[in-house]
């Protein structure tokens, strides 16, 4: 085992003194931290590398080898879409030029790097179809810089725009140019307030991003950030004005017409707005002021006060998850149980019927227009690849456009969804996945996945690993949890701030029902979560080691003291927006002490037998930084008194996960499973 020296580091809390041995581990670009960093990885490589490992690796390439979609979208009589040919490192973006023509290449980001660690991660055309305005990241960053390509020839006109993160780009229906937001350049502001003052921004097709024109921007409140849209009329640019990851969002817009000012529409973050889309001097906005299951109102521009809302879709027993216009109705997806059912309704509020679907499963990337007479989604289900389904509105008729090019045999594996139940009572959904006529012995293997954070609805959806996990006997298992959005605001407000324990308790609850249900016992069941994911397994697993088998922690946010703070990492990092989900210790004694209770790097308690634990993570994730990952590592391998491993997987040339190559997906995968199989003795 590598051998991880300590610091004798430690801060004060309210009186209350709490050490950080490993804070030294936070300075990624120093030579020890690399060198350790290296030993570990070594340490890991020997502990998966073998003929299990191969094998599954060469079953992965093979099962991935199929062709995928994405959701078309129209603009100019053109049509465009991603496609990968099935082990291409990164989707192409093609265009159809008119129906029934031979779809072209219109941009590959596989050729603008050898690896595959450049990545297409934000495209937006034109409404003539003429211009694609495109977003390139490089070795997984949050950070993009965007071109402008001629859709016809192929040619990038010269600008580049930098400094822009988690932004839309909204062209204004002439095709002169679009709005964007985008942070300041580095050295103009203090390191600490390089991922604030967020500013939207006008800019001209043609021109240097020096000259372009700022529209927006609130210095008076450093931490608000701004997504803008342009409504589908063209009339106005609507800005989504938000604070971390706080759901009580505020609107702005402008009206393009007239030119006139910024007006601020809903400027209390009372609730969640979201502007569907305008009619003439009216918004339909889907919003939880006073549903918290969600409900769409009409709001007229010129009496905009809630007391003149009109409802049109009212709250229903389903939480609403998405909602657009297609041929002037309604199109509003609903949560049941944690998946999807999609009805439509009048632009007055009259129910239209129901979109059928295949199965239960996930709808996605609905596309289609006030115009337009049919729409094209995304449907997915663990047992169901991703398929591509157009509806035609008039009829209700759905066609799969682009069909799933893989072979699963619906009679070979069988879903269904058991009622666990948390500590304090709370009804827990569990998804479980596995062979048919599965004996309930308590013999079988299991992965139980979960997530429960950040208003996130964890939905059914393909994936290849968990095939693979299947058809090796395995039983793949998704629990739905408070802090989520599966059951509405109210469900996610459970789960968050000093009532974070809940979520951690109802993961508990799920495995100790599988458990009793005869699935699995203990030594063979394993868990996995990425992200907030990866906290949720991590503080689990500190808080019931007896319980579990195996644990993956991915990407996870392991150091709930200074997780929001620049000076976790030396580059500009996503900690800062989690506090409205998190809190942070400066808020208060109570936030301290309940954050201290569960962050899993200060829980890890000298002297526990803990299962054989993995945990991955990326050199270049500026969203979850490094440091999280590799102090809880080094915590976990020093309080451990069991012979089981507690392995670190850090990834070089990724990020926290979007834009990763199909090679690193595929390779890590392969570890993953390789682990799983190993530490619950199915090899």
């Amino acid at each position: 085992m590598v051998l991880t020296r300590t610091v004798p580091v430690v801060d004060r809390y309210y009186g209350v003194e709490v050490p950080d041995p490993y804070r030294w581990l936070e300075d990624t670009d120093s030579d020890e931290v690399a060198a350790w960093i290296e030993a570990q990885n070594r340490e890991t490589e020997a502990w998966l590398a073998g003929p299990v490992r191969d094998a599954l690796r060469d079953e992965l390439m093979q099962t991935w080898n199929y062709p995928r979609w994405s959701v078309p979208w129209r603009d100019g009589g053109r049509l465009f879409f991603f496609k990968n040919d099935g082990l291409q490192n990164q989707a192409v973006l093609y265009v159809q030029d008119a129906p029934g023509a031979e779809p072209r290449v219109l941009l590959d980001p596989n050729v603008l790097s050898e690896d595959g660690t450049v990545a297409l991660v934000n495209a937006a055309t034109s409404r003539d179809g003429s211009l694609l305005a495109y977003g390139l990241s490089r070795s997984g960053s949050d950070w993009q810089e965007i071109r402008i390509r001629r859709v016809e020839t192929g040619e990038d006109l010269p600008e580049t725009i930098r400094w822009v993160r988690f932004s839309s780009l909204a062209w204004r229906h002439d095709g002169a140019g679009f709005f964007y937001s985008r942070y300041p350049e580095p050295g103009s502001v203090p390191p600490e307030d390089e991922s604030h003052f967020n500013r939207v921004y006008w800019h001209a097709v043609g021109t240097p991003q020096a000259d372009d024109r700022l529209v927006y921007e609130r210095p008076d409140d450093k931490e608000l950030g701004f997504d803008p849209a342009v409504t589908d009329d063209g009339r106005y640019l609507v800005l989504n004005v938000w604070r971390g990851t706080d759901p009580k969002n505020r609107i702005a817009y402008q009206d393009l017409e007239s030119g006139g000012p910024i007006i601020r529409l809903l400027d209390e973050a009372d609730a969640s707005y979201a502007v569907i889309d305008s009619v003439g001097r009216t918004f339909y906005v889907q919003t939880d002021r006073d549903a918290p299951r969600g409900r769409i109102v009409a709001i007229d521009l010129d009496r905009p006060d809630p007391a003149h809302w009109r409802e049109v879709v009212p709250e229903a027993s389903d939480a609403i998850d998405a909602a657009t216009i297609v041929a002037d109705r309604l199109v509003v997806v609903y949560l049941h149980d944690a998946h999807h059912q999609v009805r439509t309704f009048s632009l007055a509020g009259e129910w239209l019927g129901d979109i059928a679907l295949p199965t239960i499963g996930s709808v996605g990337g609905i596309s289609g227009r006030r115009e337009d007479r049919d729409a094209y989604f995304a449907f997915t289900s663990f047992l169901y690849p991703t398929t591509i389904f157009r509806y035609d509105v008039p009829t209700g008729a759905t066609t799969p456009v682009f069909p799933a090019a893989i072979a699963v045999d619906p009679a070979e594996f069988e879903t269904r969804q058991i009622v666990t139940t948390s500590k304090d009572g709370t009804r827990i959904p569990v998804f479980v996945t596995h062979r048919r006529g599965l004996a309930l012995d308590g013999e079988s293997p299991l992965l139980l996945a979960g997530y429960g954070g950040f208003n996130v609805s964890l939905m059914p959806a393909f994936s290849v690993s968990v095939l693979t996990w299947l058809r090796h006997g395995g039983v793949y298992a998704v629990a739905t949890l408070r802090g989520g959005g599966e059951y509405g605001e109210a469900w996610h407000q459970a789960g968050i701030l000093t009532r974070k324990q809940n979520v951690f308790d109802d993961f508990i609850g799920a495995a100790e029902g599988l458990i009793a249900a005869g699935y699995t016992r203990p030594d063979r069941l394993a868990i996995r979560g990425g992200s907030n994911g990866g906290l949720l397994v991590a503080a689990c697993v500190v808080q019931r080691p007896e319980l579990f088998g195996a644990v993956v922690a991915q990407v996870p946010v392991a150091d709930m003291l200074r997780y929001h703070r620049a000076d976790i990492a030396r580059a500009p990092h996503a900690g800062q927006f989690w506090t409205p989900e998190y809190g942070a210790p400066e808020d208060s004694e109570e936030m301290f002490r309940a954050l201290l209770a569960y962050s899993p790097y200060h829980n890890a308690r000298p002297g526990t037998c803990y299962p054989a634990i993995l945990i991955t993570t990326a050199d270049h994730d500026d969203r979850v930084v490094p440091a999280h990952s590799l102090k809880l590592a080094a915590a976990l391998q020093a309080a451990n008194a069991g012979d089981r491993p507690i392995l670190l997987r850090v990834e070089t040339k990724a990020g926290h996960g979007a834009g990763k190559p199909i090679w690193k997906v595929i390779a890590e995968e392969a570890d993953v499973l390789a682990f799983l199989f190993r530490a619950l003795g199915m090899e």
